[in-house]
């Protein structure tokens, strides 16, 4: 089995060999997160064996406490930090993330509002009792149906993108008989700390319209009597730590607010999400509460400087509600020792997922961590990297992690902050049903999301309804030697 080696020339920088393989980093695992006597990871009280057990793996574990806890935080901390510039915060969960109708009740229930941008998010809202009037709904391209149903069922605020949709939805609700709340998305031109494609106030990008570009659509927004106009919308990007790039749109988008308040009231400003969560224990996101105050704190400042009242702050997150409530269970398969010469040596841990259950490592180069689950490892740290069961050499998992040597097929591999975007963006590469998702709290464990199976993939398949002799091409005579 390979040896440490502190010094692997394969390891980044920013990966610490541990002194045990086996901790679990806080603030990176759910708060529920702990080893048992006998070394098994624990998850909302609920053992992983227990957990494979009942609902197979590769499989999605969501700690409903954590959640909540998460949800409540966030809420907390902008309604305090609105509250001392005398004005009010609203803090949508954006359902891009994760959505399902459990989850959409535990935000709910403690107090946020829910972001959509399609109409299967919309409709999960709705079956989940969410009230149309705490529903913002966004997208670059909403369909004419999708704009429809929003109206129809009195969706609280749209996002308008375009001027193309400020035609086509006021055209919509004056057939309707309705006047439809909206705000405009704006591209503050602030450059995210962030991957290029979760960056989303640049300007060559499709979401909103430039800074210059605004006032005339507020012109347009105003002119029609089904649209009323509440304010602008402004999202800079995803997984971004620190408060600079926040208070820096801000600032511009304060300035912009302030130049339309005198064509007619503008009572609201939407600021967005995108703040960022530990993936690995070199991640070190900030505390909302200080992410919160120096926020509302730069919208003050800036409102203060031009004499005009605070407005209402709107706030999005998703990844900060659920990302560090997810932890996905994968059984290991196989284990294999690579060597690359005088760059040194790394042990690739082959599991039953992979891509099709998490793609952000190969659409973002995004990194985690990972753990042996079923029991404390008793090796020496390892350099590994965790990989899938696809037939694509990018299907990486985790790509660079220190895992005790020890680590053997049939062992159960953990890897944590997976609450976000992993099943929202999972798939059936290779056919590969989707993985159930199962919530925990207090010792119980359910499913909230059912796994497909292998029945669900062929159901959809219209060749399965030809004869078996069709299917086979088993008929008299033909067939292969």
């Amino acid at each position: 089995m390979l040896p440490a080696s502190p010094d692997d020339a394969l390891a980044p920088d920013w990966l610490q060999e541990p002194a045990d393989p086996n901790d679990l980093a806080p603030g990176v695992w759910p708060a529920s997160a702990r080893r048992d006597a006998d070394g098994e990871l624990e998850l909302g009280g609920v053992g992983v064996a227990e957990l494979r057990a009942r609902f197979g793996t590769p499989l999605y574990v969501l700690d409903e406490a954590e959640v909540r806890a998460h949800a409540l935080r966030i809420r907390s901390a902008f309604d305090a930090a609105a509250a001392a510039h005398g004005t009010k915060a609203r803090v949508y969960y954006a359902g891009k993330a994760f959505l399902s109708t459990e989850v959409a009740r535990w935000v709910t229930q403690e107090g946020l509002r829910v972001d959509v941008c399609s109409r299967g998010e919309l409709e999960t809202a709705l079956a989940a009792g969410v009230k149309p009037s705490r529903i913002g709904f966004h997208g670059n391209n909403k369909s004419v149906s999708e704009l429809e149903r929003a109206v129809e069922v009195g969706v609280g605020t749209i996002i308008l993108d375009s001027a193309i949709e400020i035609e086509r939805l006021g055209a919509i609700a004056e057939r309707r008989g309705a006047v439809q709340r909206v705000l405009l998305r704006v591209n503050s031109g602030v450059h995210a700390e962030t991957h290029d494609f979760l960056a989303t106030a640049h300007e060559d990008q499709k979401f909103g319209t430039p800074l210059e570009a605004a006032p005339a659509l507020v012109e347009r927004i105003r002119e029609i009597p089904s649209l009323k106009l509440r304010g602008l919308h402004c999202h800079i990007g995803s997984q971004i730590f620190g408060s600079r790039g926040f208070a820096e749109s801000a600032s511009r988008m304060i300035e912009l607010h302030a130049a339309l308040r005198e064509g007619g009231e503008l009572p609201l400003l939407n600021l967005g999400g995108g703040f960022g969560i530990a993936y690995t224990s070199a991640d070190d996101p900030t505390p909302i509460e200080e992410l919160a105050d120096a926020i509302v704190d730069a919208v003050a400042r800036e409102c203060e400087v031009r004499g005009i009242p605070v407005p209402t702050l709107a706030f999005e997150p998703g990844r900060a509600v659920v990302g560090q409530a997810g932890v996905t269970v994968y059984e290991v398969g196989t284990t294999k020792e690579v060597s690359l010469g005088d760059r040194g040596e790394r042990l690739y841990v082959s599991v039953d997922g992979g891509m099709s259950d998490n793609a952000r490592p190969a659409l973002y180069g995004s990194q985690y961590s990972a753990r042996i689950a079923s029991r404390e490892g008793t090796g020496a740290p390892v350099l590994a990297r965790v990989v899938g069961s696809h037939c694509e050499s990018g299907d990486i998992v985790v790509d660079h992690e220190y895992l005790p040597s020890d680590v053997t097929p049939g062992d159960l591999l953990a890897v944590p902050a997976t609450g976000a975007y992993c099943y929202a963006l999972s798939s059936n590469y290779n056919h590969t049903p989707r993985p159930a998702v199962v919530a925990v709290r207090d010792g119980q464990a359910r499913v909230i999301v059912r796994g497909e199976t292998l029945a669900d993939l062929l159901s959809r398949d219209a060749g399965i309804a030809a004869s078996g002799a069709e299917r086979t091409g088993a008929r008299t005579g033909e067939g292969e030697a």
